[in-house]
């Protein structure tokens, strides 16, 4: 157990359990790097960077976008500051950016807190939590999220992680992802409806190789094998699990081409657990009322086979 340099990301901790190592930064409690036995599972990025594209942060109290950043409480109208200014939108919640705290630690475990305040569009008190453990061939991961207002606030959370297999080109990766619906959007990346996946190239239940997708899209009506969520599996047999608990009924699928890899560009892929679709603040879908005085605790996970 070691706890590295102060980094732009703030503080790096480090936990192991038999030949797993996992490095979460104090900063929106990114998870930095996860390998399993040398084999890296999830993009890494130096400690002197910024996530890029978000890898790996937490995010509360809403995961994607708010169009216009606006939503109705009680009919009126509230305003969220516009955090993804090129699309007029508010993106990834209202701790991307925040010191997390440092609560329990073990060899194999830490727990990280942060604390949403009253702001602008959002005027509920909120304290979150985030452990990561270490596991048999993987990685838990639990939150919690206590209401600390006098009024039942709108929560909804999710997590950003960029999965990997090793050295294996990630374009060269079958992903399966356990769901019957997407959400068709505008050019903003706003949903316009959600529609079933039969038929269309979104339709991702049976395999397909990472290289022949373009997709920064969500997907509904997950139906988990297992508690298993989606699936990349190399060439030669390995795979990498996302697990999902009952709480987590959507999950985001982002591709990109520019991703920084040891001084180069690369394909890689965004499989991210929520709780709730795009624009939910709006649609309510998926969204938790957590009450005053309730803690609301869910999770997800990584597995990995060799």
């Amino acid at each position: 157990m070691n706890q590295l340099p102060t980094a732009p990301t703030g503080e790096q901790f480090e936990i192991t359990r038999d030949g797993a190592k996992a490095i979460i930064a104090e900063v929106a409690a990114s998870l930095r790097h996860l390998s399993i036995d040398g084999t890296d599972i999830t993009e890494s990025y130096p400690e002197d960077a910024t996530p890029p594209f978000a890898d790996g942060i937490v995010l509360v109290p809403w995961p994607n976008r708010i169009e216009d950043g606006v939503w109705s409480l009680d009919g009126k109208a509230m305003q969220l500051d516009l955090t993804e200014a090129d699309k007029h939108n508010a993106i990834h919640g209202l701790l991307r950016n925040t010191a997390y705290r440092q609560l329990e630690r073990t060899e194999g475990s830490v727990t990280l807190g942060a604390t949403v305040f009253p702001q602008h569009g959002y005027p509920f008190h909120l304290a979150t939590t985030v452990t990561y453990e270490l596991v048999d061939g993987g990685l838990d991961v639990t939150h919690t999220i206590e209401n600390l207002s006098a009024a039942k606030a709108p929560v909804a959370v999710g997590t950003h992680p960029f999965l990997k297999i090793g050295d294996v080109p990630t374009e060269q990766l079958e992903l399966t992802v356990h769901a019957s619906s997407y959400f068709e959007v505008d050019a903003r990346l706003n949903p316009i409806a959600e529609r079933p996946v039969d038929g269309t190239g979104f339709d991702l239940r049976k395999p397909k190789l990472v290289g022949e997708l373009e997709l920064d899209t969500a997907f509904g009506a997950v139906d988990t094998v297992d508690g298993v969520s989606a699936v990349l599996r190399a060439p030669d047999g390995r795979e990498v699990r996302l697990l999902q608990d009952d709480a987590h009924g959507f999950v985001q699928v982002f591709t990109t081409p520019i991703f920084p890899k040891d001084g180069g560009l690369g394909c890689a892929v965004a499989i991210e657990p929520m709780t709730a679709p795009p624009n939910a603040f709006n649609s309510g879908q998926g969204l938790r009322w957590v009450d005053p005085g309730e803690t609301w605790t869910l999770g997800w996970g990584i597995r990995y086979s060799g």
